[in-house]
């Protein structure tokens, strides 16, 4: 039964495990930046280095977009974009087709499952994920979500969340260690992972008239 000596143990343990995770998280950027000046300049970078600060490039580009340049010359008729202002209508009418699913194939219960803000809400990291980010999340969330709840539930009951601390607590560790191991060292490795982008023109200007070395000039 669950006492409220419970309920202190769980609010003492979140509020320490959150202050331990915001110090380490914030020495671990000190000392990154520290140790390599250089770490989010891809122009001094060797070459297919990971240490490229997709995130923070990704809110840099945004507040160019936003504050320098204005969504109007974007996302408005001055711009290359306006079209994705169609999607705020398409996610308007997305969870509408999934009630109207629901009502129609009342048999078939997956449908009352999906939860489009929940879908769409995923798409917000999207811009500095990779294609990698969104492999494994899905292969993890398929194999715990579906096929664990649905012939292991009590298996899942009882290790589902030690598995997703530990998801978190190897990512951040072999993070580290492969900072200390590779980058510290100044190893290049060069292989398919090293490159999760695909396209060396992901990075280029789409304006007229823009010349940046290795981009066509529109």
């Amino acid at each position: 039964m669950y006492t409220d000596t419970d309920n202190k143990s769980y609010v003492f343990s979140t509020v320490v495990g959150a202050l331990i995770s915001a110090l380490v998280h914030s020495g671990t950027a000190w000392w990154l930046m520290d140790t390599n000046p250089d770490i989010c300049d891809t122009a001094l970078l060797l070459p297919g280095s990971p240490w490229n600060c997709p995130r923070d490039h990704f809110f840099d580009d945004s507040s160019v977009v936003w504050g320098l340049i204005g969504p109007h010359r974007i996302f408005g008729d001055l711009g290359y974009y306006s079209a994705i202002n169609w999607f705020f209508l398409g996610g308007a009418i997305a969870p509408l087709l999934v009630f109207l699913l629901h009502i129609t194939f009342p048999n078939l219960h997956w449908i009352g499952l999906i939860t489009m803000p929940v879908v769409l809400e995923a798409m917000i990291t999207m811009p500095p994920a990779t294609a990698v980010n969104y492999t494994s999340w899905i292969i993890i969330g398929f194999a715990s979500g579906l096929i664990a709840y649905r012939y292991y539930r009590e298996w899942r009951g009882c290790h589902n969340y030690v598995l997703l601390v530990g998801l978190d607590a190897g990512l951040a560790f072999m993070a580290v260690l492969l900072y200390l191991c590779l980058r510290m060292q100044h190893v290049d490795l060069s292989w398919w992972g090293s490159d999760p982008g695909g396209c060396p023109l992901a990075s280029c200007h789409t304006a007229d008239g823009i010349a940046v070395k290795g981009c066509p000039v529109l």
